[in-house]
């Protein structure tokens, strides 16, 4: 038996025979031709293209007709790729100018491109290369009519194992046999990784080299919670893991009643539960699942998804879209949260390098304080969604109070201009900031007096406090919300909120974790944005606790001086208030 860590990018639990993918790299061979064929190879090369462009079109239907538009975007990164003059110029230049095949000609120019991407400093630059390699293989398939395994038509349940899926691999998967994913590539934000989550296939990415672990055929459990893989595993370790997913199904089964019920402790006090979304089309599971609103919507995939950057209507529709969908419920959009590693398009047009450091470098409301046309084409987007219903603008990543006021200054700029174009937009629409940063934290006070709300995001407060990149495995096990001093910055900004009559809510992942819930209640909180799926569990434990008890809680954890300690006490309190509430689970954040 052999267990793997990876990144863990789509929940669940599966336990399958492996199928463990080629890697369908095989070399095409160099091939000359007469100058009269030219004509013909170009000939064929406009077919590939336009039967390729065809096909993805229809993988892009398919996919906006399973998971939504904002997902069925990805693949318009690989139409534009095949539009792309510059990248279709130089393969028929290659053809005329070197007197070689269709199809020595793509696998030249495509894997030279991907080359390119894997070296570059930028791990978003990285991650898009099995972008590359799919359209190659699909091209290649209308010149030389490479047979090639679509995952599509599998007669029995399976894992897949591969070195990394393409996004039309993974758009394909039967979801009916594919049980589960693992992969040696990927990052959080692959479009494998997008995919996967929103399809509800447990998988992990980055390990390595898994395939070189596994056999095509032997059983393989994926935890898509913890990011493990165990590879033949014992008869014991087979069982736990069944009853581990049987009791996942059963407990989400048990929660059904609860969905409707009010978020209230058993001594009265209501609880605020809202969702965290990427995508308008997750807003109906977390209305179904109780939420009273989108506490938190990432506007990042809508930029990450194309090519090109998206425009101001194709950015109004995806708002308004969102806040049709909620019916009257509050929708919180955060403004562009992208990293220097991500928008790579952005540096390159104006000349700038990547930066080594890019989760400390000009990231987020920094980057679109220094691209105002970016930053205030998607607020005319907001504000004109706003007339549909009650919208809340939230700014990211906020370190001091000077970016706070240039934001809300750039903001009644854009106000301006609609007024001044007789364009609508909704009145009085709450503003606030994510508090991630230490430096915010300590100052909550000062900026109690600029905001209308706080939304503490523990995601990157942690990252920050702690000094630990959540992705790099070697040091992940560090990065914890149990750390005594990221619990403490959290209960100032509450204390701070709670003076000044400013709304407080916390919208990172510590949220959706059970075991935090009594803790975060007893510090003060009363509004928490969670994941869609966590809604009902967090939900149980509220109705089944006091205030006073969640006080007790929070007092004591304050106490401990290492967040082992913080998070066994945690764990051990909950259990106590819902017994078997983490059978078979690991501790969250």
């Amino acid at each position: 038996m052999l267990t793997k860590k990876g990144i863990p990018v789509s929940p669940g639990v599966a336990i399958a025979p492996a199928m463990v993918l080629d890697g369908e790299d095989q070399p095409i061979p160099r091939r000359t031709v007469a100058p009269s064929q030219i004509p013909a190879e170009l000939t064929r090369l406009e077919g590939a293209l336009s039967a390729s462009t065809a096909e993805i079109q229809e993988l892009k239907d398919k996919t906006a007709a399973t998971v939504g538009q904002e997902l069925a975007a990805i693949f318009g990164f690989h139409i534009g790729m095949l539009a792309d003059e510059s990248l279709v110029g130089e393969i028929r230049s290659a053809i005329q100018n070197q007197l070689i095949t269709a199809e020595f000609a793509v696998y030249s120019v495509l894997k030279g491109l991907g080359k390119k991407f894997l070296q570059a400093d930028s791990r978003y630059m990285r991650e898009r290369v099995s972008d590359v390699w799919d359209l190659e293989r699909r091209i290649l398939r209308h010149l030389i009519g490479k047979a090639r395994d679509e995952l599509s038509h599998l007669k029995h349940n399976a894992v897949v194992i591969a070195h990394d899926l393409t996004p039309s691999q993974t758009a394909s998967l039967d979801k009916s046999k594919i049980k589960g994913i693992a992969t040696d590539a990927g990052g959080l934000t692959s479009h494998t990784a997008i995919l996967a989550h929103a399809l509800g296939i447990p998988a992990i990415v980055g390990l390595e080299d898994i395939t070189s672990q596994v056999n095509t055929g032997a059983m393989v459990i994926i935890d898509g919670q913890r990011g493990v893989v165990t590879i033949d595993p014992d008869a014991e370790q087979l069982m736990q893991s069944r009853q581990e997913a049987d009791r996942m199904v059963a407990f989400e089964d048990s929660l059904t009643e609860i969905r409707d019920l009010p978020a209230v402790t058993k001594d009265g006090t209501k609880i605020n539960l809202q969702a965290n979304i990427e995508f308008p089309n997750e807003i109906d599971q977390a209305i179904r699942n109780g939420a009273k609103g989108i506490g938190l919507y990432r506007t990042e995939f809508l930029f990450l998804a194309s090519k090109a950057e998206p425009t101001e209507q194709q950015q109004y529709e995806t708002y308004l879209e969102a806040i049709r969908n909620l019916d009257g419920k509050p929708l919180t959009v955060r403004t562009l949260d992208l990293g220097a590693d991500k928008v790579f398009k952005l540096q390159s047009e104006a000349g700038e390098t990547i930066e080594r450091n890019p989760f400390l470098g000009c990231r987020s409301i920094r980057l679109c304080l220094q691209n105002l046309p970016l930053f205030k084409t998607q607020l005319r987007a907001v504000l004109r969604a706003s007339t549909e219903g009650p919208v809340r603008i939230m700014f990211p990543l906020i370190s001091n109070i000077m970016e706070l006021r240039q934001a809300r200054m750039i903001l009644s700029d854009v106000k301006e201009d609609l007024e001044d174009q007789g364009v609508a937009f909704g009145e009085d629409i709450p503003v606030g900031i994510m508090v991630e940063v230490p430096s915010v934290a300590l100052q909550a006070k000062t900026f109690c007096r600029e905001v209308d709300f706080m939304s503490i995001g523990t995601n990157d407060l942690i990252q920050y406090t702690v000094a630990v990149d959540r992705g790099n495995e070697r040091i992940a096990s560090l990065y914890s919300g149990a750390h005594p001093a990221v619990i403490t910055l959290i209960r100032e900004v509450t204390r701070a909120g709670d003076k000044a009559g400013v709304e407080v809510s916390l919208c990172g992942e510590m949220a959706s974790a059970p075991e935090y819930t009594m803790l975060l209640i007893g510090l003060g909180l009363r509004s928490l944005s969670i994941t869609p799926p966590a809604l009902p569990e967090v939900k149980q434990i509220i109705r089944t606790v006091s205030i006073d008890q969640c006080r007790r809680v929070a007092r004591k954890a304050v106490t401990f001086d290492s967040d082992r300690e913080v998070a066994n006490y945690l764990r051990d309190q909950v259990s106590k208030a819902i017994p078997g509430v983490f059978d078979g689970r690991s501790i969250g954040y």
